[in-house]
């Protein structure tokens, strides 16, 4: 079945990289088996005998460019299978999300730049003789190479996280520029919203730490619910972390005082799965909600050993008994605007 202009500037979308001088694009044997994945996922393998029986998972599969698939008629498949199953063509775009910012984090670890003396050596003023100067200069040294990959995870995970769960419970994020919540203090200008459905503005968050924001950030945060009242949009905050802390429960009132609405925790999953339908709700599940609680309820105590080693070209990461290996490429390619890491990603990025 031919495809649609709207199905083909979806699947346009979903495979564009944007201008990110890191990313990865996403041909048609990575397409492929995005829709072969969601045939899988959905337990629909008997209408598409062209899929095959078997294919890898998305998770344990590395390196993540090699989840590929050819041999298929790709708008073929497409189209039936977008018009055949509401929603499918929403599941397949937010996979290809999630597969573009784990190619680019690929991409990331392999070209991270690794830090010069000359960055690090001031700090050691701080722990000087605690340990030998060899020894010192090598822990600043991982340290900080640590601290910008991790930067780095938390700068993606702001951008995958917020798109995704808006198309997932069918609602669009909205640029300030955009937006059609308006700014009290100036009505000329518009709020970005993590999410429009219907009559609600979402507000979604990973969590919300006790850490100290600067007031004008933290102002922001809480002029939201009432800058939304004042649009007619009913004010909807959504957090995953459900760990109490006094910004949390003054964000929450925030939102109770203009008759919004908020869940937390277990709450704003159900919330959410209800919200996204049979279909969607699969994929927040099989993506989101699965991968999130496996990692909190395998996180081990007490903590095994951590060893790095660099040889060359190669980074080893060894954590127990366990190892990951990451090649090493040309330094010289990360460049552009993916070059700037942020000082502090929780003032930056709201929702992680």
């Amino acid at each position: 079945m031919p495809l649609s202009q709207t199905q083909k500037s979806l699947i346009e979308k979903a495979r564009n990289v944007g201008n990110s001088n890191m990313a990865v694009p996403i041909d048609a044997a990575a397409a492929s088996y995005l829709l072969a994945r969601v045939v899988h996922d959905l337990g629909i393998q008997s209408r598409y005998p062209k899929v095959p029986e078997r294919i890898q998972p998305f998770f344990e599969t590395t390196p993540v460019s090699s989840l590929r698939l050819d041999g298929l008629d790709f708008e073929d498949l497409a189209g039936n299978l977008f018009t055949s199953t509401p929603d499918s063509d929403t599941y397949f775009s937010c996979l290809s999300a999630l597969l573009k910012a784990r190619l680019k984090y690929e991409r990331i670890l392999e070209r991270q730049p690794f830090p010069t003396m000359e960055q690090v050596g001031p700090r050691g003023l701080l722990q000087y003789a605690s340990l030998s100067p060899s020894a010192l200069a090598t822990l600043l040294f991982w340290r900080k190479w640590l601290y910008d990959l991790d930067n780095r995870a938390a700068q993606e995970t702001g951008y995958l996280f917020e798109p995704i769960l808006a198309a997932a419970i069918g609602g669009v994020p909205v640029s300030a520029k955009r937006s059609p919540v308006r700014r009290r203090s100036d009505s000329s200008k518009g709020r970005q919203v993590d999410c429009i459905k219907d009559n609600a503005a979402y507000e979604f968050k990973l969590r919300v730490t006790i850490a100290s924001s600067g007031q004008g950030r933290w102002d922001e945060e809480l002029t939201f619910p009432a800058d939304c009242a004042s649009s007619n949009y009913i004010p909807v905050l959504v957090v995953l972390d459900s760990t109490e802390n006094p910004k949390l429960s003054e964000l929450l009132k925030a939102f109770d005082e203009v008759g919004g609405r908020a869940y937390v925790g277990d709450a704003a999953w159900r919330m959410l799965e209800a919200e996204a339908g049979p279909v969607m709700s699969r994929f927040l599940g099989c993506y989101v909600r699965g991968p999130l609680n496996s990692l909190l309820s395998h996180a081990p105590e007490p903590l095994p050993n951590l060893l790095l080693e660099r040889d060359d070209d190669v980074v080893t990461f060894t954590v127990g008994d366990e190892s990951l290996t990451v090649k090493r490429t040309a330094e010289g390619d990360f460049a552009g605007k993916d070059a700037s890491i942020p000082g502090d990603v929780d003032e930056t990025f709201p929702g992680v």
